[in-house]
């Protein structure tokens, strides 16, 4: 099987590459091929013909999405709908990388797959309104939809907070955001699995359980043997130019028709851990 990955520079892409073996596997960054250039996407995918695009090329600022509004939709959405047109075109199957910020986190209980999107964000609008043109286009195509990824090859919110403890006495978390951290190893093998499966539809995938994001920095600072003592603090206080979610967990269920079972976060983050320091 020929697969191609789009953005694979990325936090997602650098674990893709690592873990994909067994099949033909091409990787490009956006220096390689911008997906907002039509002819560009164009000429890419007409000759590597591949059987399968792994779509993980996005603007992932989220706070620079409120205030670079036309990028956003021009990368997340419209250049993601161009791929899959020219996906289309050469028979290729395609699998889009989304969030959990397509819904309003007004809930209280696990998000499902057909449950209504209702995004607060730019970056979360865009990307949801890239899922809904993907299933026009594509009907056949998978959508992952993920959340608070994390891993080596990129910055992440574990590795920020391990950097800031050696500096500073104390660290201010919210404490009101709740949602599923998922480790880019754990999220590519999904991937994997999924292309080899034909996946199709929506798909949750994430690592098991959930926690705030005081939760998470309290635990990767002890997993890590620091002292640095972790304060819970509202969203309002730690106001940020995007809204996100105060619930966003994200549930298994669609993963069960693909027999994909997803290790918990507490696990994924003792092996990101020793990933980070060997």
């Amino acid at each position: 099987m020929k697969i191609l990955i789009l953005g694979a520079t990325g936090l997602l892409g650098y674990a893709l590459l690592r873990e994909w073996s067994g099949d033909d596997v091409i990787g490009l960054g956006v220096e390689d091929v911008d997906i907002r250039d039509e002819g560009r996407v164009r000429d890419t995918l007409t000759k590597a013909r591949p059987d399968w695009i792994v779509l993980a090329a996005a603007y992932t600022d989220v706070d620079g999405c409120e205030t670079h509004q036309e990028l956003a939709f021009s990368v997340n959405r419209d250049g993601a709908e161009r791929v899959a047109r020219i996906a289309r075109e050469i028979g290729a199957r395609l699998l889009f990388v989304s969030t959990d910020y397509v819904f309003d986190g007004r809930k209280t209980s696990p998000y499902e797959t057909g449950e209504a999107r209702n995004p607060q964000s730019v970056y979360g609008r865009s990307k949801a309104e890239a899922e809904v043109r993907l299933l026009d286009v594509l009907p056949d195509c998978c959508i992952v939809r993920t959340s608070w990824l994390f891993g080596a090859g990129g910055k992440c919110f574990p590795d920020t907070m391990l950097k800031l403890a050696v500096t500073r006495p104390a660290l201010d978390v919210v404490d009101d955001q709740r949602g599923c951290p998922t480790y880019n190893v754990d999220l590519s093998r999904a991937i994997i699995q999924l292309c080899r499966k034909g996946g199709n539809g929506i798909v949750h995938v994430t690592n098991a359980g959930d926690c705030s994001w005081f939760e998470l920095a309290r635990e990767v600072l002890s997993r890590a043997g620091l002292k640095t003592e972790v304060r819970p603090v509202s969203s309002t206080q730690m106001a940020r130019p995007a809204p996100r979610p105060a619930y966003s967990v994200l549930s298994a269920k669609s993963r069960e028709p693909w027999g994909i079972t997803m290790p918990s976060w507490q696990d994924a983050l003792s092996r990101y851990l020793k990933e980070r320091v060997g």
